[in-house]
């Protein structure tokens, strides 16, 4: 029997621009833990509750398709919603690169990368590889969807497995939503 996916794409982009918002107002606390050191907790502590969201919003959907959703749906599902949620913070993560962070953060990251393999005795192809990075806003801003789509990849797994194996598997679909 063929799953209902019409909620799944409409479902994904919405919960997904909730999640963007979420990961823009945690990455707030990243750009501030620079000048001061303490936001940095808040940063990794809103960061460790991501699954936790990404778990309820599955519920939820689950509940907006009125079914338990199988295995497979459900991770669909999580993959989109780190997707469009990664495509919302990816403008934070330009606007950052472009405008706020110092002119010569990523040259001078590059730099530190070079000294640190230097050190560690790597060879001259990787120091030469490195020494030839040029990297931009807009290149961090597209790596950062790449990052935040594998960590959906992977992170969705789990959920999707708790969703599709939870109450709901066995018909009692929680009225409330969540």
């Amino acid at each position: 029997m063929e799953e209902d996916k019409r909620f799944l794409l409409k479902g994904a982009m919405s919960y997904g621009f909730a999640m963007g918002l979420y990961w823009v107002f945690k990455y707030l606390f990243f750009v501030l833990g620079f000048s001061y050191a303490f936001l940095n907790v808040f940063y990794w502590s809103f960061t460790l509750l991501v699954p936790v969201i990404a778990y309820r919003m599955t519920l939820r959907y689950q509940t907006l398709v009125g079914k338990p959703v199988g295995f497979f749906h459900a991770w669909q599902f999580g993959v989109m919603l780190y997707f469009f949620a990664a495509i919302v913070v990816s403008l934070a993560h330009y606007v950052f690169y472009r405008y706020l962070a110092p002119p010569d953060l990523l040259t001078n990251t590059i730099h530190e990368m070079e000294a640190m393999l230097r050190r560690e005795g790597a060879g001259a192809d990787v120091l030469s590889a490195v020494k030839d990075l040029r990297v931009t806003p807009i290149q961090m801003a597209i790596q950062g969807i790449f990052n935040n789509v594998l960590y959906g990849i992977l992170f969705s797994i789990p959920v999707a497995f708790l969703v599709s194996r939870g109450k709901a598997r066995n018909g009692e679909m929680n009225k409330s939503g969540i």
